[in-house]
């Protein structure tokens, strides 16, 4: 059944949360119509979804009743894109399409890595996030059950690090990564407005999603990118609200034959430190280990296993075999010598 469009859609997130705003900026952008709701709080009315997370979709039935909630940013874009048709993020090239879901797979599975550790390792970072995240379901809490939350979120994320890669072994590896990738998409921005072109796509969201607390919230990432990178820090306050921005039909995106030398530098950076992690990361899960090592970087990295990294690499190899013969050649000539071609050897 096609989604009724004639209703705003519901989107229970969280200002902390870079997948929530990575999606209200989606809809923000695209003319969708949506009530945002606290997630959790008194007005959340969602129905429930079988893993609760971070945003939660709300589709409205045929009679208006918001019966089916939906998660996972990314099949969520794929459902927009079927009922939406307008201001697509899909670029119209199908090997530019690709790169874009490639470098969206990067923001969303490898970037939050860079985020998670940056607002759970510094001590200043830790103190804001846990004061902080659980008033943002309930403003009127007591300062009881305030100092309860404070202790409940801070134990919880502080004691997942090593299971999502924070850790002392760990930390030379993804600051390292995120420091080049402030510089490398501020090589980008440096020459037009997006990734991709002169519009965004959804791996600009996803990159946006995790800039949106790396740049503007975490106080030691944020401080790293003033330094360095200051027209990414602006690039992301801009994309909170893209909605301004004048799309003609489908015009706006690079071709296949004008990928650039720094877009190729940011898929290089993917490349070597992301293509061997979701390798090794699908290998482990293929043996049954719980945990896995490898060098990343010249340096020894170690987390546990991720099931559904696995998936996005499958996805990955799903999209890749569904190129025609000429697509697949000339995508392939792109990947050369990037490292990302060793995920669909």
């Amino acid at each position: 059944m096609a989604d009724r469009t004639d209703l705003p859609l519901k989107i229970g997130g969280g200002f902390g949360s870079p997948y929530s705003l990575k999606m209200r900026a989606v809809l923000r952008y695209r003319h969708i119509p949506f009530q945002w709701i606290p997630r959790d709080s008194e007005w959340d009315d969602l129905a429930p979804v079988k893993v609760k997370l971070m945003p939660t979709f709300g589709f409205p039935n045929a009679d208006g009743v918001y019966d089916e909630s939906m998660v996972d940013s990314t099949p969520i874009i794929d459902r927009l894109e079927v009922s939406y048709p307008e201001r697509s993020l899909v670029p119209t090239d199908a090997v530019v399409a690709f790169l874009d879901y490639l470098i969206e797979d990067f923001g969303d599975e490898w970037m939050t890595k860079m985020m998670y550790h940056y607002r759970w390792h510094y001590p200043e970072a830790v103190d804001k996030a846990g004061r902080l995240l659980p008033l943002d379901h309930n403003l009127q809490m007591s300062d009881e059950v305030w100092r309860g939350g404070v202790k409940y979120i801070t134990d919880r994320q502080v004691s997942r690090m090593a299971l999502v890669g924070s850790t002392p072994e760990n930390t030379p590896v993804v600051e390292a990564s995120y420091r080049r990738t402030l510089h490398l998409m501020d090589a980008i921005i440096s020459q037009r407005n997006f990734l991709l072109g002169n519009r965004p796509g959804r791996g600009d969201f996803a990159a946006y999603g995790q800039l949106s607390q790396l740049v503007l919230w975490d106080p030691e990432s944020t401080r790293i990118a003033i330094a360095e990178a200051p027209r990414v820090v602006t690039w992301t306050m801009r994309m909170d609200d893209p909605s301004w921005i004048p799309v003609t039909h489908n015009e706006g995106w690079l071709t296949r034959d004008l990928v650039d030398a720094p877009l190729l530098d940011l898929l290089k950076e993917m490349g070597h430190i992301y293509a061997p992690f979701l390798l090794a990361n699908a290998e482990a899960h293929h043996k049954g280990e719980e945990t896995f090592s490898i060098e990343l970087d010249r340096r020894r990295y170690s987390q546990g296993t991720f099931v559904y990294q696995v998936k996005c690499l499958k996805w990955l190899r799903e999209k890749y075999a569904a190129l025609n013969d000429r697509d697949r050649a000339d995508l392939d000539a792109i990947l050369q010598g990037t490292g990302c071609e060793r995920l669909f050897s």
